[in-house]
């Protein structure tokens, strides 16, 4: 027989562990430190984007939890030298790519991480939209490169 005051001590350690695991951070979630997206360390905040960013860096295709996709990023400013991304060869220099949005990118400028999947704006939070991949630098990182893939990510002004 478990005595009362043992039984109540389970019983507040069990419903701490799952608020704690309820109160969970997905990617794309806001946050300001590390520790506000994941505990043990393995996502990281962005705070470069507004209210910050839950994410992992770094990413590969099967690195991404399921609320999420890898996105391969290139700097604007690195995008200058316009391309056809039909033709092949590439427009670009070796050492570069040809984005879907018609401009080379430099392969060493690349940024990868995992971000929020959506299907239409209301799947993102507040001051984010749901934008398709291949547009403005981005790149989904997938296996089959005519998937449709759409993401949050900060809300344009144009």
């Amino acid at each position: 027989m478990i005595p009362s005051s043992l039984r109540v001590l389970m019983l507040v350690l069990l419903v701490a562990a799952g608020a704690a695991a309820g109160c969970a951070k997905q990617i794309g979630d806001e946050c300001t430190t590390a520790a506000d997206c994941n505990p043990n360390g393995t996502r990281s905040c962005d705070q470069s984007q507004p209210g910050g960013y839950c994410t992992i860096q770094g990413c590969d295709e099967t690195s991404c939890p399921s609320e999420a996709v890898c996105i391969r990023y290139f700097p604007a400013q690195f995008l200058t030298q316009p391309c056809n991304p039909i033709n092949m060869p590439s427009d670009c220099a070796a050492d570069e790519l040809c984005l879907p949005s018609g401009l080379c990118a430099p392969l060493s400028t690349e940024l990868r991480y995992c971000v929020k999947s959506c299907t239409k704006n209301d799947d993102c939070r507040g001051g984010y939209e749901c934008r398709l991949a291949g547009t403005r630098g981005s790149i989904a990182l997938r296996s089959n490169p005519d998937d449709v893939v759409r993401f949050c990510a900060p809300q344009t002004t144009n």
